[in-house]
């Protein structure tokens, strides 16, 4: 265990626990930063994910920020996208995953990036 790995899972924590996406930044930096293959950085990625989301959704809700029955409809809509993702999953090429995560990433970043802020707190 060395220092880069402790900082990545501390960024990566707060950042999902602020809801910004964490494990999007310890898949980016076990695939780039280290010689995990990316497929094994995704699979570290999920299990780290589980006791992340855990604590974020007991803050969350103890501060009654959830809006239970959208969770109610969209929960088994992300099992069904999880379960279908890890059949074909074994299908894709590496190269091709590699790409289409890029691109996921990049229409991610500028859609933030030049969304509007519809917060109304």
């Amino acid at each position: 265990m060395n220092i880069e790995n402790i900082l990545a899972g501390l960024l990566a924590g707060t950042a999902a626990a602020m809801g910004l996406g964490g494990g999007t930044v310890l898949l980016i930096y076990l695939s780039l930063f280290t010689a995990i293959p990316q497929l094994t950085a995704q699979g570290i990625n999920l299990l780290t994910f589980v006791p992340t989301a855990a604590v974020a959704v007991a803050v969350y809700a103890y501060r009654k920020q959830i809006k239970w029955k959208l969770w109610l409809f969209m929960a088994p809509l992300g099992v069904l996208g999880s379960i279908l993702g890890s059949l074909i999953l074994p299908y894709i090429p590496v190269f091709l995953l590699r790409k289409i995560l890029g691109g996921i990433l990049i229409f991610m970043g500028l859609s933030r990036l030049f969304a509007r802020d519809t917060c109304k707190e």
